[in-house]
Order: C-alpha cells, then structure tokens, then sequence
C-alpha cells in the first residue's frame, strides 16, 4: 500500500477542522473527466463528514493529455494567492467543459481578481513552481494517475465513488487512529 511521502503542510489547500480526524488528500487534475466526477462525491464527503474530515487538494495536471490542465492550476494558484482558491477550484470544476482562457479571465473577474495580473502570472508561469511541487510529490507517493485519494496517509485503493469514500472514512473513525504523521 502506497503512503503519502510528503506531509499536509500549511503550504497546502486545506478544507475543514484543522484537528479533523481524518484527513482526505487529493492529487488531481482540472481537465480530468474523473475527477470532474469526483469533486462532486468530495463535495458530499464534506457535507456527510462536517468537522469530522479535513481535505487537501493537491494538483497533478497530466499534460500530455490535457492540455489545459496545468493552466486550470496556475489560474487556481493565483487565486490561491489573493486568498480565493476554493472558489476558483469550484468554479474551474464547475465549468470543466469551457476550460481556457476567456473562463479563466471571465471567473477572475466574477472574483474580483485582476484579469491583467492573472493573464500576466500566466504569461509568467508564476505559479508552476507550486503546481511542480505538488506533481513531484504525488510521484514521491506513486500516484500515477487522477483522481487519486489518501486517507490519513495512506492510499485509497477502493474506488472513488460516495459509498467507497464514505465506508474506508468511516472505517478510519471506527479504528480510533489519529492522522499520521505522513497526513499532518
């Protein structure tokens, strides 16, 4: 069973209860037609979960195949750094079909964001050192694919449906285990 190499650190996008539990990491890629699917059954997860579960996002833009993936995640990262990541992350999920320039410049605007200073960092690639970061850790910790989930430190190998995220949290509570240090 693959664990996670590199720990949950406040460089990280964190939803939820810093002391949670469990903690519920997500390496993924905006572009992916699976982890569209699965940021709905995360949204639920929390919904089910409250103060109960922390969650950590994690980009992992797979390039090569979506080619639109690594800008998603600078767009995230930038607002990230004006103190909007959630909302660009659940913007950019929500309108997963229109990834590109005209969303992005359109959802930075509806966030009171610079659409200047955005297509600047983008012309930049200010935040690919970020994006970077989190790819190589997800190597570290054999990920190879998106979505791909830890729970606690260790790798969610059931599937990525609500019941499978539901049942292997549950699980993690019923053992009375606090997150591991992999997680913290």
């Amino acid at each position: 069973m693959s664990t996670l190499q590199v720990p949950v650190t406040d460089a990280d996008h964190i939803e939820g209860d810093p002391d949670a539990p469990v903690t519920l990491v997500e390496y993924a890629d905006y572009e992916c037609p699976y982890c569209g699917a699965a940021y709905s059954v995360i949204k639920r997860v929390q919904k089910h979960f409250r103060n109960r579960l922390r969650f950590v996002f994690r980009n992992f833009p797979l390039t090569q195949i979506h080619p639109e993936a690594e800008n998603a995640a600078e767009t995230a990262e930038f607002a990230g750094a004006h103190g909007r990541f959630w909302e660009m992350h659940d913007a950019l999920f929500e309108n997963q079909e229109a990834l590109g320039p005209a969303l992005y410049v359109s959802l930075a605007k509806t966030l009171s964001l610079s659409a200047e200073a955005l297509e600047e960092a983008l012309e930049h690639r200010t935040f690919r050192p970020k994006i970077r970061s989190d790819f190589m850790g997800g190597l570290k910790s054999s990920v190879n694919g998106t979505p791909t989930f830890f729970i606690n430190g260790r790798r969610h190998e059931a599937g990525n449906e609500y019941e499978d995220l539901v049942a292997a949290i549950d699980a993690e509570l019923a053992t009375g285990t606090n997150r591991s240090s992999a997680a913290r």
